[in-house]
């Protein structure tokens, strides 16, 4: 049951009828896992937090750098140099106290990976490499969890929805198959913050909808985001039968 205090708390959103009193259990029952509390883990990890679900597990291995700050908000200028799972936990507590965070400070090999994704209901990918992405991915297909997907680079930004529970629902090998060696990072070709920020609140509503069951997921649907002109794109996203991820091939 919820306490009054959480009641309380979370009141803005139960008064939603889509939320309500059994939507704001489910969240409190569920558990997430966030890959990367960068950029785009930031604002993810600060809303789920704040909405109440109820067991966060936090996966990252770098420590803060004084160049993150200009756009992962998780962190400030006392965090330079701890660990950024650490750093995350110091501010998600002040936030919330009522939730429970699991830290993974180590970075996750396939069998640590498995183990994290099978423990969770639902994963965010807010890493920001391929193979990481490529990865996180096998795992959710191999577990049969959603994956919530989000990418954002110079002034652009992506999503999409994969859920292996779902037969129409492709995954993310099927939409970017073994991706690109050319392939840039926030390093080398920068990014705005805000544009992160964006993503990232997009995943934690994404996130919100599927565990607490209600509205229609981003499945099936690519959402391109294009910064500097402000406009929003939709693109159509099939599963493909011969992936060798989760098609027939598998």
């Amino acid at each position: 049951m919820l306490t009054d205090e959480e009641l309380l708390r979370y009141s803005r959103q139960i008064l939603l009828q889509q939320v309500d009193i059994d939507g704001q259990l489910r969240l409190k029952q569920s558990r997430a896992l966030v890959v990367g509390v960068g950029g785009l883990g930031s604002p993810v990890a600060l809303y789920l937090a704040a909405a109440g679900v109820g067991e966060l597990h936090l996966a990252d291995f770098d420590s803060v750098d004084l160049t993150n700050l200009q756009r992962q908000i998780i962190h400030d200028t006392q965090s330079v140099g701890q660990s950024k799972v650490d750093s995350a936990i110091t501010r998600l507590t002040a936030i919330n106290p009522e939730i429970k965070l699991v830290p993974h400070r180590a970075a996750l090999d396939v069998d640590s990976l498995a183990a994290a994704v099978e423990a969770v209901d639902l994963v965010l990918d807010c890493s920001d490499n391929f193979s990481t992405r490529e990865a996180v991915n096998a795992a959710c297909v191999a577990a049969g969890k959603p994956l919530v997907s989000g990418a954002a680079i110079r002034l652009e930004g992506q999503l999409s929805v994969f859920d292996p529970r779902r037969a129409e629902s492709p995954c993310y090998h099927c939409l970017y198959g073994h991706g690109s060696e050319a392939e840039l990072t926030c390093s080398e070709a920068g990014v705005i913050g805000p544009v992160v920020g964006l993503v990232g609140s997009l995943q934690a509503l994404e996130a919100l909808k599927l565990l607490a069951g209600f509205g229609e997921p981003l499945v099936g649907r690519l959402l391109l985001i294009d910064a500097l002109g402000t406009r929003f794109r939709e693109l159509k996203v099939k599963r493909d039968p011969g992936c060798s991820v989760c098609g027939a091939g598998a």
